[in-house]
């Protein structure tokens, strides 16, 4: 187990002072599970003003007990900041979330009640790396099990938010949540609309990065949470579509999100949300359904739920944007080098790749064959193909106007220049600077191009055929 040095330095601090000091909750759980904790956290018999006194810089700006130690580098700049909190009780949780009453504690042991999962109640002693686990924590921890400490519905009144976490940890820690606790999340599901939009978003978002996305809105789904926190996707669920999609909308979300190669959480969420128009567009039209414009639709519905939970601009408008264009036209047969740069444009360059994810996410959760489809492939070499276009007189470090200035007027001529440079720098990438260019172009101005050009032409479309055959390659297209 290794502890950060300032993390012990801060407990070496508090105990000479004759304060017991431990590290608790998430990180010893991480240890536990031999994980690197992204966060350490202390509790400490120590008061609030005595925590102040011993640390010089930190900050008491609540009334939770909790003081935030700052620990700088070497150049005075904050790295980190270690939450050291002061052993608490607390009573009454009238809003759902603050308790009515705090009072500091002397031994640890009333703290860790206070704690929501037993996974997360519990101490270590850095010294002598023994654990205070009041709850069954370790245990749960070996079975894979997130268990409310104490009665779930307690915990779960005491602030609505842990029944999201509860989920939220199970996705993370791939662990299953406990079946008492689970049934207290569904009888207590309504008391999510007491919580913030902001707070929910950030469990919201947890759940969408982490490795089990789509259990994780399953779950949401089977709590019943989720008809408070996405009302406008439960909509989909026992929806019928025809034709491509052999599941009904809410299960086609379901596995779209599932099947979507991106890490990206706006990228996840634009998949588990590109149908959510489709229960209101639905129409029957000579016994099909048909769901016209849902992409459109679906689009200004998903800018009211990023409004709703306060995302950030750049967020709010990746996944709108994503969601407005999963529906682009793509026929391996009719597309052409000029259609794909319209979509570049269209969608922006920093999106192609995203929209190509949501794509293969919408079309493996449709049923078809779990193979990334051949069109998408092509889809791929295309967009690599117009950006990279690496035979290009673009790719020289000389351009028209650097012509003009050497006397060369612009129109066939200069073009031939152009191409008959290229040339030579394919022959020899280190000739393309601006130096040598000039030179060369200066000589090549004086002297009839026509055959240069013939051989330039010929190099040229050599490198062209074969930068083509290896993105082929590379994408398993013809």
């Amino acid at each position: 187990m290794t502890i950060p040095s300032y993390i012990q330095d801060i407990i070496d601090t508090l105990e000479k002072a004759g304060f017991d000091a431990y590290i608790v909750g998430g990180c010893v759980r991480d240890l536990l599970m031999e994980k690197e904790p992204k966060d350490w956290d202390i509790t400490t018999k120590a008061r609030p003003k005595e925590i102040l006194n011993f640390f010089p810089g930190a900050k008491y700006e609540n009334i939770f007990g909790t003081v935030i130690i700052p620990i700088k580098d070497e150049n005075g700049k904050t790295e980190h900041e270690i939450e050291v909190t002061t052993f608490r009780s607390e009573q009454g949780y009238s809003d759902r979330r603050h308790p009515d009453k705090i009072a500091f504690e002397d031994n640890i042991e009333n703290d860790l009640s206070r704690r929501d999962f037993t996974v997360n109640a519990l101490a270590m002693r850095i010294k002598t790396h023994d654990i205070i686990d009041l709850f069954g924590g370790e245990d749960d921890i070996k079975k894979k099990v997130i268990r409310a400490v104490g009665e779930p519905s307690d915990r779960f009144r005491e602030d609505a938010l842990r029944m999201m976490r509860a989920i939220r940890l199970a996705c993370q820690l791939e662990f299953d949540i406990e079946p008492k606790t689970q049934r207290a999340i569904v009888k207590l599901a309504g008391a999510i609309k007491f919580i913030t939009n902001e707070r929910i978003r950030e469990e919201l978002i947890k759940i969408l990065a982490s490795e089990q996305a789509a259990r994780g809105i399953t779950l949401l789904h089977d709590t019943k949470l989720l008809q408070y926190i996405l009302p406008e996707l439960e909509r989909g669920v026992g929806v019928a579509q025809d034709r491509h999609h052999v599941y009904t909308v809410f299960k086609h979300s379901m596995l779209s999100l599932e099947h979507c190669p991106s890490k990206d959480w706006r990228v996840r969420f634009a998949a588990l949300m590109h149908d959510v128009a489709k229960p209101q567009t639905k129409k029957i039209i000579k016994g099909i359904a048909t769901f016209y414009n849902h992409e459109l639709v679906g689009a200004r519905m998903v800018d009211r739920i990023t409004r709703r939970f306060k995302f950030s601009r750049r967020d709010a408008e990746k996944v709108v944007s994503l969601v407005k264009s999963h529906m682009f036209y793509y026929n391996v047969g009719e597309v052409t080098a000029s259609s794909v740069r319209r979509l570049i444009k269209k969608v922006g360059e920093e999106n192609l790749a995203d929209l190509i994810h949501l794509r293969i996410g919408d079309r493996l959760g449709s049923g078809v064959p779990k193979a990334k489809p051949y069109k998408l492939r092509h889809l791929e070499y295309m967009l690599k193909r117009v950006q990279e276009d690496p035979v290009s007189v673009k790719t020289l470090k000389i351009n028209g106007n650097d012509l003009n200035n050497l006397g060369i007027e612009r129109g066939p001529k200069m073009g031939a220049i152009l191409d008959i440079l290229l040339a030579d720098v394919i022959n020899d990438f280190n000739l393309n600077n601006k130096e040598h260019l000039s030179k060369r172009a200066q000589v090549l101005k004086d002297i009839n191009l026509e055959d240069l050009l013939k051989q330039a032409k010929k190099k040229i479309s050599k490198k062209r055929e074969e930068d083509d055959k290896r993105m082929k390659d590379e994408f398993w297209v013809k």
